[in-house]
């Protein structure tokens, strides 16, 4: 049967954007078959459909911290009379060469930070995961403890030894140790997140993915209000 040199609106097809439509469909078939050789990877980005408020946050780290928060105990909090942070040690000495665990986190979460004899940073800059905002000199950040000392006291760390105390306020094998802003720390204080969470909405995820780490790691319980919060966050990531 001879083409069709019409278009169906009735106009004329160019040589040109026939030989074009040929080489497409080739194009097409043959994508089709080294995909299905395994040659190439068809498969389009998850990160760019990745839900508002997630970050970027892997989403083998939200099924994981969905697991974990089914595994966390629910109960009432108690709040134990006898809290002192000095029952925290808290910066050990010598961690990494002559750095201080905080000194190690502001290593780890800055860039380009350069630092004098003491280990002590005097240049580099820092993100704020909490706010967004960028500094540059070290004294501006806190160490925020992802889960803070009086919270785990009120879940459970009442019961621990000093040296478990002293392991949980150091802990730089969890995400328990962030290098935030001084203001954003400071207003996070000792809330859980049904009364705070970072200022950052977009950072929203990370942090309750985060905390739900902590909290599982540590086998500190949650109460019911924390958890619905946790568990709201969670369904948008």
């Amino acid at each position: 049967m001879a083409k069709n040199p019409f278009s169906e609106s009735g106009k004329p097809v160019s040589k040109l954007t026939a030989i074009a439509g040929t080489v497409v469909g080739a194009l097409v078939i043959a994508a089709f078959a080294l995909q299905q050789l395994g040659v190439i990877d068809l498969e389009t980005d998850d990160s760019a459909t990745a839900p508002q408020g997630s970050s970027g946050t892997a989403s083998s780290d939200v099924g994981q911290a969905r697991e974990q928060m089914e595994e966390l105990r629910i109960e009432a909090e108690e709040d134990p009379p006898g809290y002192d942070r000095a029952l925290f040690p808290h910066w050990d000495s010598g961690v990494e060469d002559n750095c201080t665990t905080r000194q190690v986190v502001l290593l780890r979460d800055g860039e380009n930070v350069e630092t004098d004899d003491d280990c002590q940073p005097v240049s580099g800059s820092w993100y704020s995961e909490f706010d967004g905002e960028t500094f540059t000199e070290a004294q501006d950040l806190d160490i925020d403890h992802m889960v803070a000392l009086k919270e785990g006291w009120r879940s459970g760390a009442h019961a621990w030894s000093t040296e478990q105390r002293q392991k949980f306020a150091n802990d730089l094998d969890s995400s328990q140790l962030w290098a935030v802003s001084a203001s954003s720390n400071r207003s996070k204080g000792d809330s859980d997140p049904a009364d705070w969470l970072p200022p950052l909405e977009s950072a929203h995820c990370d942090y309750v993915v985060s905390w739900i780490e902590v909290k599982h790691v540590w086998d500190l319980t949650v109460d019911p209000d924390e958890e619905a919060a946790l568990r709201e966050v969670l369904e948008g990531c």
